[in-house]
């Protein structure tokens, strides 16, 4: 985490801590073979799936797919951030957290903020409560049927009208003033005079999961006003592209029933939770993120997207499932809820009442039908071209999806809808059905679940993250750098990195890769069956190299070959698409040799 805390502190640390010592503390562990076992933490279950490894230094639930690092776990259970995460360990370690130059700055911001923020929601309350023009508020939420009691929880407050009623209270000083601009509760003229952002609206603080204050949204009292709805602007604690309305509420909830409800408004999350559906969170305003699917992921294993059913609400949905295509990692599960035209869920639920709005929730299309329906309506699947076109538009999404068993089924039931062997699909589609060669010689056993869909390289990253010992055992291959094949640049820097710290474990190893692109990616591969059961894993691992090194090679080899067919063709004698290219090299050689000087 460059200009915050150094990489190097990080990976000492990582070599520190034990992570069955970290998550025991909170979730007790049994000691279960080489790993330990535990229910749980992150959703409800009677039968312990959740492993811990000592070895890897990383977490894994069979179940909802949770995983991650003794950070990570700290983060997601502790509902700590990172540098929160970081210091824990390190006191645990018994060690003071550097800092570089500009970081103190920085969390000093982030403090301020913080506070004038949860100053700004007291004052909001307080109004609500006590203010003389209060009852206009009161009403409102009254007409909504919101009770008192999920006023409190959702913390809800009022603005009253007028130009600088949050800026006379808060901003007392020339500091506070600043804050409360750097915040987003305030507006600066351009004649230097600040004014409320927040005026003569009911206000819905917007909290993290830790219930930290991040921003706030407004809602007119009276319908003419514009715009309806208000949020705070990007500041340096809140941003509407991860920020998610009711998380903070919802999390013991989905815990319970493993599922999340994506709702579109304040409203509909407070209707909901009135009629018993606590686990429903709203976007701000946008269209679900990548970053907003990341978190929604880590409170349930399901996911359910609801929406308006007209055409604009399925084409928010499609978007939706777009978006959570590269995220659908085994265990993960996404539904699709339709309301009827014209219903919202804050409409629905209190028209029809939350027994019936559930039963709409269990029967919502999961991501598969929805994705093949969608698709499918485009098209006539009857007809040789209809199913060709359905292949070809479905292609790019599939592709998209993350490596696995519902990778697989998807491309199956393309398959039926078809009438094709998914092994005649485009090869960008089947490249996960060719096994590797297999590598080395050793008494290793090849585990047939984590082979069978192995790319080379794949197979050589995942060795290496799940032994990173193995760095130091052998060189990589002279060039290997230059291989054109995906995955080929982490491996170097894998392989560059760990050639100096072979002591580091897996989670170590994740820390340091936790700002990369490929983060995500190497989070899945930690968590996949070993590639290799019982002895012979160095064995395994030379092999790997050894396939790369031929894999080098031939593209040099061909890289040669396509230069002198180059040098060689001409117009007259085009090359025979039908020969290889030595094949095509040979004839070409032969020609120019036996051509007259004036041809040549």
């Amino acid at each position: 985490m460059a200009g915050r805390i150094p990489q190097d502190f990080i990976d000492d640390l990582m070599s520190r801590t034990d992570i069955v010592e970290v998550i025991d503390e909170r979730v007790p562990l049994k000691k279960k073979g080489k790993d330990f076992m535990a229910c749980c933490p992150f959703h409800a279950e009677k039968t312990p799936s959740f492993s811990v490894s000592q070895e890897k230094q990383f977490y894994y639930c069979f179940g909802c797919g949770a995983h991650g690092t003794s950070l990570g776990f700290l983060m997601d259970f502790g509902q700590l951030d990172f540098l929160e995460a970081v210091e824990d360990l390190a006191r645990r370690a018994g060690v003071q957290v550097p800092r570089q130059s500009d970081d103190g700055g920085e969390l000093e911001q982030r403090r301020v903020l913080f506070e004038v923020l949860e100053k700004a929601g007291e004052y909001f309350r307080r109004q609500l409560a006590e203010h003389p023009d209060r009852e206009r508020a009161v009403q409102y939420l009254r007409s909504r049927d919101l009770s008192p009691a999920v006023s409190r929880e959702f913390e809800l407050g009022f603005a009253p009208p007028g130009w600088d009623n949050v800026c006379s209270a808060l901003g007392t000083t020339a500091s506070a003033r600043e804050a409360l601009n750097k915040a987003g509760l305030s507006i600066v003229k351009s004649g230097g005079r600040p004014y409320d952002r927040f005026r003569d609206r009911v206000v819905f603080p917007i909290h993290d999961r830790r219930g930290r204050i991040l921003g706030f949204g407004g809602r007119v009292l009276d319908d003419e006003d514009e715009p309806k709805y208000l949020n705070s602007p990007e500041t340096p604690v809140f941003h509407k592209g991860r920020g998610l309305y009711g998380l903070r509420q919802a999390q013991e909830a989905c815990r319970k029933t493993n599922r999340i409800l994506v709702v579109e408004g304040y409203m509909d999350v407070l209707a909901l939770n009135q009629h018993g559906v606590a686990y429903a969170v709203a976007t701000l305003g946008t269209a679900a993120t990548r970053e907003h699917m990341e978190q929604l992921f880590r409170a349930a294993y399901q996911v359910i997207f609801c929406f308006d059913g007209d055409t604009a609400g399925r084409r928010a949905a499609w978007r939706a499932l777009e978006t959570a295509l590269p995220l659908m990692t085994d265990g993960r599960q996404a539904n699709f809820l339709f309301l009827p035209d014209g219903e919202d869920p804050d409409s629905f639920i209190r028209t029809h009442g939350g027994e019936l709005f559930e039963e709409r929730v269990a029967q919502a299309p999961n991501l598969s039908r929805f994705f093949y329906d969608h698709l499918s309506a485009e098209v006539d699947t009857t007809t040789p071209e209809g199913q060709a076109r359905l292949v070809e538009t479905a292609r790019p999404l599939l592709a998209k999806l993350p490596d696995g068993v519902f990778r697989k089924k998807m491309l199956s039931r393309l398959g039926e809808i078809t009438e094709l062997d998914p092994a005649d699909f485009p090869r960008d589609l089947t490249r996960l059905n060719k096994k590797p060669g297999q590598a080395g010689g050793g008494q290793a056993k090849a585990n047939p679940t984590a082979r069978s869909t192995t790319p080379l390289v794949r197979t050589a990253v995942t060795l290496l993250l799940q032994h990173p010992r193995l760095a130091a055992l052998a060189p990589a291959p002279d060039g290997l750098g230059q291989l054109k094949l995906p995955g080929t640049v982490l491996l170097m820097e894998m392989l560059d990195f760990l050639r100096t710290r072979p002591h580091l474990n897996t989670g170590g190893v994740l820390e340091h890769f936790r700002s990369h692109e490929s983060f995500p990616h190497l989070q899945r591969l930690a968590a996949h069956p070993p590639l290799v059961v019982g002895e012979g894993i160095e064995d395994e691992w030379c092999g790997a190299l050894n396939q790369l090194e031929k894999q080098l090679e031939k593209q040099f080899a061909d890289q040669l070959v396509d230069q002198r067919l180059k040098e060689f063709g001409d117009k007259k004698h085009p090359a025979d698409p039908s020969k290889s290219k030595i094949q095509q090299l040979k004839v070409m050689t032969r020609r120019n040799k036996d051509a007259p000087d004036s041809e040549k």
